[in-house]
């Protein structure tokens, strides 16, 4: 949500922008994943994933359907990053464009890496655009209407 706010608020300017969708795999795999696979090619995708694989839930077997015993004694973290590295290759085989990264330690400064990362890349993204990635005018506009009406 962090990354939605920064790339809206700083790139979202003068008829420019980037519309930044959050899709969470594997709950919004079935209700978005067909849009993304043949639908417009018109976005472009990053993946977050953790190297942690340590889960010690495993699926229990007794409630698994025979058509699925595929996932018998599986951690939810093992399906989960199967799920992710199979949506990966069937990007990579349709070629669209996608980058991933890989979460190795779930620390703050780990944290604040990432975060400098999407900092610069939004910044130089703006200069591109020739944007001021630094201000929010439209927001401003709301704001002020907002303390206006409630100040009659």
């Amino acid at each position: 949500y962090w990354y939605q706010q920064l790339v809206a608020e700083s790139l979202g300017k003068q008829g420019k922008g980037i519309n930044p969708t959050l899709s969470f795999g594997p709950k919004d795999h079935h209700s978005l994943l067909q849009l993304y696979l043949d639908g417009p090619r018109d976005k472009f995708f990053t993946f977050f994933s953790s190297a942690n694989k340590d889960s010690k839930k495993n699926i229990n077997s007794k409630i698994i359907p025979n058509k699925m015993k595929f996932i018998k004694n599986k951690s939810i973290n093992s399906i989960i990053n199967a799920q992710c590295e199979a949506t990966k290759k069937i990007f990579k085989s349709k070629n669209i464009l996608f980058r991933s990264f890989i979460f190795h330690k779930n620390n703050e400064s780990e944290l604040g890496y990432f975060f400098t990362f999407f900092v610069l890349e939004t910044i130089l993204l703006a200069k591109l655009m020739q944007i001021n990635p630094f201000n929010q005018p439209a927001v401003e506009k709301v704001k002020i209407e907002t303390k206006n009406i409630l100040l009659r």
